[in-house]
Order: C-alpha cells, then sequence, then structure tokens
C-alpha cells in the first residue's frame, strides 16, 4: 500500500534469498521498490547505523525490525533495543529525515494508564514479566528513547520532526478491517493488514506524534487516524516523562 501511494520504498532485510520475491510485490504499482541487504545484528553503533541511511538517503524512517522471538534474549536485545536505539540516533542527526515510525506492541509501558481495567493491566504486567519478559524490556526501552531523543530535537527549536509509536495488540492474518486507534481497551487482536494500513495513514499526515495504541474495532481507519490527530491523542499518558526526556541528557 505504500507502493500505491507512489512512495519510494527501501526494505532492508537480512537474507538476500527473499530480495526476488520482495521486489515481486513492487511490480505494476506506482511507487518504486528497492531492497538493501544488511544484518542489523550487525549495527553496534550510530556510525553503522548513519551509513545505512546515507545509502539509502530517507525522508522517513519506518521501524518495524525485531528478533521475533529467535536467537534468545541477547539477539532480542541487539535488534529490538541496541540496533533501534543506533538508528534512532543517527536518524535524528540527519535533519532530512522528519520522520521516525516505530512499531511497539500494546503492553509496552512502565505504569498502568488510566483507561485500563485493573485487570487489563495485571493481565499485561504477567505477560511483560513472563514470558515476554526479554522483549519487554528491549521494545520499551526502545520506545521511550525514540520519545526523549524527539523531545530533545523539538527543545533544540525544531518543530517538524515527527516520531510516531504504533503500539498494535496480538497479530492475526484476518484481512484488513475496521480498528479501535488511540486510547483502546488493554487487550485484543488486530490484522497485520490493518497496522499497515494505519501505519501508512499515520505516517502521510504532517500531524502525528506520540503513542498510538491499536487493535480491531468499528472505526474506519481513516476516521480513526482524523480523530487521534484532530484531538491530539498521545497514549505516552499516564509514563514518567521527566524519567524518559532525561534518557536523551
Amino acid at each position: 500500500m505504500l507502493l500505491q501511494r507512489s512512495w519510494t520504498v527501501t526494505s532492508l532485510i537480512r537474507n538476500p534469498e527473499q530480495s526476488d520475491a520482495i521486489l515481486n510485490l513492487g511490480k505494476s504499482k506506482p511507487g518504486e521498490l528497492n531492497v538493501l541487504v544488511r544484518s542489523l545484528e550487525e549495527v553496534k553503533s550510530d556510525e553503522d547505523a548513519k551509513s545505512v541511511l546515507e545509502e539509502v538517503k530517507p525522508d522517513w524512517v519506518i521501524w518495524s525490525a525485531g528478533a521475533g522471538g529467535k536467537g534468545g534474549a541477547s539477539r532480542t536485545f541487539a535488534i529490538d533495543c541496541d540496533a533501534a536505539r543506533h538508528f534512532i540516533s543517527s536518524s535524528l542527526s540527519i535533519p532530512s529525515i522528519k520522520k521516525f515510525m516505530m512499531i511497539s506492541y500494546l503492553g509496552s509501558r512502565r505504569n498502568k494508564p488510566s483507561w485500563w481495567s485493573d485487570a487489563e493491566w495485571s493481565a499485561s504486567q504477567q505477560t511483560n514479566q513472563g514470558g515476554l519478559k526479554n522483549y519487554f524490556e528491549a521494545k520499551v526501552d526502545a520506545d521511550e528513547y525514540l520519545a526523549a531523543m524527539a523531545h530533545k530535537r523539538e527543545q533544540s527549536g525544531d518543530k517538524t520532526f515527527q516520531a510516531i509509536c504504533l503500539r498494535p495488540g496480538g497479530l492475526t492474518d484476518e484481512p484488513a478491517g475496521k480498528v479501535q486507534l488511540g486510547k483502546t481497551v488493554g487487550g485484543g487482536k488486530v490484522s497485520r493488514a490493518s497496522v499497515a494500513e494505519v501505519a501508512a495513514a499515520l505516517t502521510e499526515r504532517d500531524d502525528t506524534r506520540g503513542w498510538y495504541d491499536l487493535l480491531d474495532g468499528d472505526e474506519d481507519v481513516a476516521t480513526a487516524v482524523e480523530r487521534v490527530a484532530e484531538e491530539r491523542v498521545d497514549c505516552i499518558e499516564g509514563e514518567d516523562l521527566d524519567a524518559i526526556y532525561n534518557r536523551a541528557t
């Protein structure tokens, strides 16, 4: 759908054997699709990330990479946290990059949001401190770091940069449909196709910033995106913003 908007998209992948299949997705589309083969596990510094960005020269960065639970804790932290932070730092150091979207997950937060029930928060905490503990720690670190670095750039005088954190619930392979977006309930599912539609719709606007939770729901994507933009919804509400922003000092 990014290509249908006539965007130029560069997909960063690790396995070169996937190149042809990905490039085939771009055939007969108005946009341009490129593939760059790199291993995010080899991104050990801001300079490593910057070399990739300088090769691609993007206006926007959408980060949906992750270890996917493969390779244990060390790989999870190497990709979901460390590499993500290097790309965040490098993206915010390049004036021509105006947007950074992080695809995170619904439970990536440290404090109970006021719009969640006690039961929803308890269930999220059990998951985050149980089987997803390493994933939670890696993702919440990266989410907070993006918020901190974007705030620092804003404080320096750049009011145009957009740091967007899209936080879906459990992912399904169902077709795209209607959604809950913004301050959703504290648990549920959403289709990958809907995540892609919402990500594109949020990114193409110039008035979207902050954290947006996402689940299947009863609102059209366009209507939902328009609403959260107009209402300036930001689901970072309730987090310790002073502690988060101090991470960029």
